[in-house]
């Protein structure tokens, strides 16, 4: 009843519906592939009490990140920062925000970096099982929609989750935008985060289809580098992939630092 406690009466144990869980009870919410949510019906009515502003105990997450993929002639380029930010503290600034669910596919993580972790795995390990039910890869498609339906069925219970499946199949490069929400959509280019407008700008300046991979990869840079210049909830380091026919291929790892002095001496010679 601690809980309970800490939330000065606002939750009682009738909404929560609590019972006592016996050995076999625990094994089997262990084997279930889904989070332990609040028991009963009105779970959802628990998770907007801990967001509701006028509570004395609530939960209100400060996003910031600026994530890129862009498809082009020659595959698909995936760019991101690596700032984790709570509020206005930088709590890291080498995280890791592309995630390989395979060879073949790659996801990137915007929101809440646990549910994006934590879903992508298990996308990962369901591409795995359809592999070996299958005998062939799985498809970005079926994949991005594996994501969708998995998280749709959290709606509304706090989740928070931006990312972008990325990837090679039959039909050659494929990207697709996933929320936690459950919105699932195909497209060229997409770029997700507080930062994101500002990589827009960039890619509307330079971006065409017919791009060489050398100059796919240095847009992709250069767009995830401005969004860092000006967003100040993105930074660190550009972590930069090339999804090819062969699979994903990580190209570098940049700091941002080291790239404004770059572009800068770059501008003064071309003046």
């Amino acid at each position: 009843m601690a809980l309970l406690d800490l939330c000065k009466g606002g939750i009682d144990s009738e909404m929560l519906q609590l019972k006592t869980l016996n050995d076999e009870d625990i094994m089997e919410e262990a084997t279930k592939e889904a989070f332990i949510i609040p028991r009963g019906p009105q779970a959802k009515a628990y998770m907007a009490h801990l967001a509701d502003p006028k509570s004395d105990v609530h939960i209100k997450f400060n996003y910031g990140t600026t994530t890129l993929a862009f498809k082009f002639e020659h595959g698909v380029v995936i760019a991101t920062d690596s700032r984790a930010t709570a509020g206005n503290y930088i709590a890291s600034q080498t995280v890791k925000k592309v995630i390989e669910i395979n060879p073949y596919l790659l996801g990137t993580m915007a929101g809440g970096a646990a549910d994006c972790s934590f879903w992508e795995r298990v996308l990962s390990k369901n591409c795995r099982v359809y592999e070996l039910r299958n005998k062939e890869r799985i498809s970005v498609a079926a994949a991005s929609k594996l994501l969708a339906n998995m998280v749709y069925e959290y709606k509304g219970m706090g989740l928070s989750m931006g990312t972008m499946i990325c990837g090679w199949d039959k039909k050659g490069p494929g990207l697709y935008y996933v929320d936690s929400e459950g919105q699932r959509l195909a497209g060229k280019m997409f770029s997700v985060g507080s930062g994101a407008t500002y990589a827009y700008g960039v890619m509307d300046q330079g971006y065409k289809y017919d791009l060489s991979v050398k100059d796919a990869l240095e847009l992709g840079k250069r767009a995830i580098y401005h969004a860092t210049h000006r967003d100040a909830y993105s930074g660190g380091n550009v972590n930069l992939y090339h999804m090819k026919e062969t699979g994903w291929e990580h190209i570098s790892w940049c700091d941002v630092g080291d790239l404004h002095y770059q572009y800068k001496n770059q501008a003064k010679k071309a003046v």
